[in-house]
């Protein structure tokens, strides 16, 4: 890993520059269930690398940059030749701390954001590259998954419903739709989001324009404030559940840790 920061695969196609796409991951050193997992270093590396090479991975990416509001933080990305940035300790959501990030680091107009979160060592390349494929003319694109039934009623996790031109039509973390009569079900399977977003770098400055939304506070869903303005947020539908999750706790860090030791396959979900 050279000191110019850790690089993804994304080239130029026909010999025609494309967008520049960049991953930002927002990483507080702060955690109610896991102080300091960000830096916690069991496989020998502390989590945030891991998550930045597996995110380096993508063929979409030009450059992955930590941002942080943690002077240990800056240190350890810089100290395995990651690229970091500060960023104020006191922003609302993520998003905010997303714009703040790519305003300081000069990102253009048309430049694509990826939020990758800083918890998530095993994510899946391919799971970005269609995020980013997806965004066509939107402002926003994420990602869904199918869903197992036993999955829907969990408030933890967040369903989407999408309409015919694949954009998403509303968030939950209710069971949605709900299916009346189950003969007449003709929506496919239930999809479960996955929690990653590309961003074009204008409507971020866009987004910290909008007020907080009735919908957005009720299901304490940032996504929501998009949708309720009246914007578009693209979803690419992937062809099966996605095999990792976001380390919460130090048992799912445990698990994780034995997973690196054994080389085994089997992600976090």
């Amino acid at each position: 890993m050279s000191n110019g920061g850790i690089h993804g695969a994304a080239t130029e196609l026909g010999g025609k520059a494309k967008p520049e796409v960049v991953a930002i991951i927002p990483a507080r050193f702060g955690s109610t269930r896991f102080p300091g997992k960000v830096l916690a270093s069991k496989t020998g590396k502390p989590l945030i690398q891991h998550v930045c090479e597996a995110a380096a991975k993508s063929r979409s990416l030009s450059r992955v940059i930590v941002a942080t509001d943690d002077d240990s933080v800056l240190a350890a990305v810089r100290s395995f030749g990651g690229e970091a940035v500060m960023t104020r300790a006191d922003h609302p959501n993520g998003t905010s701390r997303l714009a703040e990030a790519a305003a300081k680091l000069g990102l253009s107009p048309d430049a694509l954001v990826v939020n990758v979160q800083g918890d998530e060592p095993e994510i899946e390349p391919a799971v970005i590259d269609a995020a980013v494929q997806a965004l066509g003319n939107a402002p926003v694109a994420t990602a869904a998954s199918p869903m197992s039934d036993a999955d829907a009623p969990n408030p933890n996790i967040v369903k989407v419903v999408v309409r015919q031109d694949g954009t998403a039509l509303y968030f939950s973390r209710a069971r949605i739709p709900h299916v009346r009569d189950a003969s007449n079900a003709s929506f496919g399977t239930a999809l479960r989001h996955v929690g990653l977003y590309v961003y074009r770098r204008s409507f971020l400055d866009r987004y910290l324009t909008l007020a907080p939304t009735p919908l957005e506070r009720s299901e304490s869903l940032e996504q929501l404030r998009i949708l309720e303005h009246g914007f578009t947020i693209a979803v690419a539908v992937l062809p099966k559940e996605v095999g990792y999750a976001g380390i919460d706790t130090p048992e799912q860090y445990e698990a994780f840790v034995r997973r690196v030791a054994e080389g085994r396959p089997e992600k976090s979900r």
